[in-house]
């Protein structure tokens, strides 16, 4: 019964068999570089790790490796071009004076597209590299493991147009009657470990095949992450599981469960049943309230423990926005030229595609969301607070929710939450670097450290909204309305990115579908002609 609940949740790609795949991501057209020396020339720098912007400074790249971050100068003063190093015959320079430059965005809940939306790999990697993200989780590596371990591989050999990828296949992918003891757990770890998985997504499971899962990552190197599904969190909270050695939670299933004080079960009503998404969504948004009070002994016992344990939190805000407020995730901008046919349709009421819930959302639902993430997002930035690590990740692909923004609109939710932007700046990039790993390589802007870099001709200290691929809305000096913003330029592993251009291709990928399907028009729901 619990198998055929993970089908029925995540039908696009959760079955105990090989998951059918997207068509693959072709070869790399786009992009200039490596090159054997680039120079980034007077950009401002907004290193990663909570360092107030600095600048102007020139950063040398050699290949695809950091080895040098000068200073030339001071804000207001023509720069002295006797400070600066010095370009070689063949050296790429670029002229970034009056930019700014961050290190490249990590997106710690990537999937990789799915069937049922009818979306493509070369659609998705470029909406994400368009918005600066250049490293990505796949929690659950949908397409198959080894679909998605070859495009890894084709990512850091940059064959493909697509940010570096980490897979974590679901628990028990590929074994076709689940996982009923320890020891095939144990089996199944060791088995996708050899095959080169670099960590594990879990929904939940017996106790005792958790625990023992759990332990053999640990013993090979894999990190997870889990997303404590409702059929099985009475089992395990995510305190259990983060003593057990889980090392990362999606969302936020788990964690009111821990809290409570009072019970040892969500307060289900009598017909509620999961398998009706309008069902498990609507309960959802009641489950904080339940809870233990903020600052409550209880709820500071809670968060010590997951502190001492240097747990993270992969809260995923956007993908539940449509919760509290669905006219604005529904009538977002970007839909119009951005969405797919198949995705907008995925998005719609029904009964069977995963998220889309709306089979009569109302005011008192909205209402109920809005304190749940007021509770929520009070959690996540007094763990932050604490010195406990919060990352960003994006789950886009549902509930009206279109990679690469959705992304954007995630730092803008953790900024509502309270974060500074430089703390959600640093949130989006080395603190996920340090969940994954990869601290060492990326996350920050460092000598020594690879060429992943997001530069932009406005500040997103002062406006977040300029990363959005559509950019922020302005009144100048002319009075006239105008767009700014936008990520400019897009450098993953030393190679330049026009991310504009990489949009606009997007474009052109939902024009030609528009037209296959005779000039097709995104209509709201319910909505005739």
């Amino acid at each position: 019964m619990k198998h055929f609940l993970l089908l029925i949740y995540f039908s696009f790609f959760l079955s105990y068999s090989l998951p059918a795949q997207i068509l693959a991501a072709p070869n790399r057209a786009e992009g200039e570089g490596p090159f054997n020396r680039l120079i980034i020339r007077g950009v401002n720098l907004i290193n990663g790790t909570g360092s107030p912007l600095q600048g102007p400074v020139d950063i040398v790249v050699e290949k695809n490796k950091i080895v040098e971050i000068r200073n030339v100068g001071y804000p207001g003063v023509p720069l002295d071009d006797k400070n600066r190093p010095k370009a070689n015959p063949g050296d790429k320079e670029l002229n970034a004076e009056g930019m700014y430059l961050l290190p490249g965005l990590v997106d710690m809940h990537g999937h990789i597209g799915g069937v049922a939306q009818g979306t493509t790999a070369e659609y998705v990697f470029k909406l994400w590299l368009a918005h600066g993200i250049t490293t990505i989780r796949d929690p659950s590596a949908g397409n198959g493991l080894q679909w998605t371990l070859d495009h890894q591989k084709r990512s850091k050999n940059n064959e493909i147009t697509a940010p570096r990828i980490e897979a974590y296949p679901y628990f028990g992918q590929g074994n076709p009657d689940g996982i009923s003891t320890p020891q095939m757990a144990r089996e199944w770890v060791n088995k996708i470990a050899n095959q080169g998985a670099n960590g594990i997504k879990f929904f939940g499971a017996r106790p005792d095949i958790m625990e023992a899962a759990l332990d053999e990552a640990k013993k090979r190197g894999l990190r997870s992450a889990c997303h404590h599904a409702q059929t099985d969190v009475a089992w395990l909270n995510v305190v259990q599981t983060a003593k057990m050695g889980l090392t990362s939670m999606e969302h936020w299933y788990g964690l009111p469960e821990a809290l409570f004080t009072d019970r040892t079960i969500q307060d289900y009503p009598a017909d509620y049943n999961y398998t009706n998404e309008m069902h498990r969504f609507k309960e959802a948004g009641r489950l904080w309230k339940q809870a233990a009070k903020p600052y409550s002994e209880h709820w500071n016992k809670v968060m010590d423990e997951l502190l001492k344990l240097d747990f993270t939190l992969d809260p995923t805000f956007n993908i539940y926005e449509a919760n509290r407020d669905f006219m604005l995730a529904r009538r977002a901008e970007w839909h119009d030229e951005y969405t797919l046919p198949s995705l907008w349709e995925f998005y719609q009421p029904s009964r069977i595609s995963h998220g889309s819930h709306w089979h009569y959302w109302g005011t008192e639902e909205e209402v109920a969301w809005k304190e749940n993430y007021r509770l929520w997002m009070t959690f996540v930035n007094e763990y932050k607070n604490r010195g406990g690590r919060v990352t960003t990740g994006s789950d886009s692909g549902f509930i009206f929710q279109l990679y690469g923004f959705a992304y954007i609109r995630e730092l803008e939710l953790l900024r509502e939450a309270g974060f500074h932007p430089l703390e959600v700046i640093r949130a989006a990039t080395l603190k996920g670097a340090e969940a994954l790993g990869k601290n060492k390589e990326i996350g920050s802007v460092e000598v020594g450290k690879l060429a992943d870099f997001v530069i932009l001709e406005e500040n997103p200290l002062a406006n977040l909204k300029v990363l959005y691929g559509t950019g922020a809305i302005k009144l100048n000096e002319k009075n006239e309305v105008v767009r700014v913003g936008g990520v400019k330029y897009t450098i993953k592993d030393g190679i330049i990115y026009d991310a504009k251009k990489l949009l606009d291709d997007v474009k052109k990928i939902v024009a030609e579908a528009k037209k296959a399907r005779n000039d097709y028009k995104i209509k709201q729901p319910g909505v005739k002609e």
